[in-house]
Parts: C-alpha cells; sequence; structure tokens
C-alpha cells in the first residue's frame, strides 16, 4: 500500500466507528498522511445562548481533524494533550472547514496544527493537538499489506 493508500484505509476504518462525528454531519473531504479537512454545518443545535457556534462544537469539529491525521499512519494514536483559541463567532448556517496538518512526528508523539474556517476563508480558531500513539496497529494486516 502506498501511504495515501494506507491514510485512506486508516480513515474509512476509523470513519467507520465515529459516531460523534458522523452524528455532527461531519463530511472527510481530504485525507493524506499526516492531514486531514473535515467539514461541518452549523445547526441550530450548535448554538449557544448569544447565537453563536458553542465553542464545544468547533472544539469537537477540530479535534476530529485532528484525530484522522494523526491516525493516517496505521498507528492507534489518541491526544495528550490539546488546546483551542476562539478568533472569531461562528453562526447558524456556517459551512465550517478543520484542515489539519503535522507540525512534527517523533517516535510516539506528534503535534498537529488545525485551522477553522467559514467559508468565505475567516479564521474563526486555531486548534493544536500533541497526539501519542499506542504502539499498535489500526487495521487488520490483510488490510495494510502492501
Amino acid at each position: 500500500m502506498t501511504p495515501q493508500e494506507l491514510a485512506e484505509a486508516c480513515a474509512r476504518q476509523m470513519w467507520s466507528d465515529d459516531c460523534a462525528s458522523q452524528q455532527m454531519g461531519m463530511e472527510i473531504t481530504h485525507i493524506a498522511p499526516g492531514e486531514a479537512t473535515l467539514q461541518m454545518t452549523l445547526t441550530e443545535r450548535m448554538t449557544n445562548g448569544h447565537g453563536n457556534a458553542h465553542g464545544g462544537f468547533l472544539f469537537t469539529l477540530a479535534d476530529s481533524a485532528f484525530a484522522f491525521a494523526c491516525n493516517s499512519y496505521n498507528q492507534v494514536t489518541v491526544a495528550q494533550h490539546c488546546t483551542i483559541t476562539y478568533i472569531a463567532p461562528g453562526m447558524l448556517g456556517d459551512r465550517l472547514t478543520a484542515t489539519a496538518q503535522e507540525v512534527s512526528r517523533r517516535g510516539r508523539s506528534g503535534i498537529y496544527d488545525i485551522r477553522i474556517t467559514r467559508e468565505d476563508g475567516t479564521v474563526i480558531a486555531e486548534f493544536r493537538g500533541h497526539s501519542r500513539s499506542l504502539g499498535k496497529a489500526m487495521l487488520p494486516n490483510d488490510n495494510a499489506a502492501g
């Protein structure tokens, strides 16, 4: 399997059991080794008392993009530490894009930056995730063979 094929197979495997991302209406629009892009439309259920996107939903979108990016190497990988900075509000009906990019991956640890934007390109949040591999393969051996 090429690195791209492996990343795609890992994403399919994860997506099949990712009820949270699916039920929030997320879609994977790009996957590659160390990269992922997910999109989601803000619904009324995702707004807070000010009528803006609830920060927890923005965090979840970024966290999902982070998860798909850091799990693209056929190693079960989890979040070790994450932070988010909210820059501008998301509004009801906004189509949001979370773009995850690997910054560093050494040994069992990784660092990923995730930017959330609106359709007009406005950056509404910046997220940084630190990952830790658990040292086991995600895919069964027959799916990861190349």
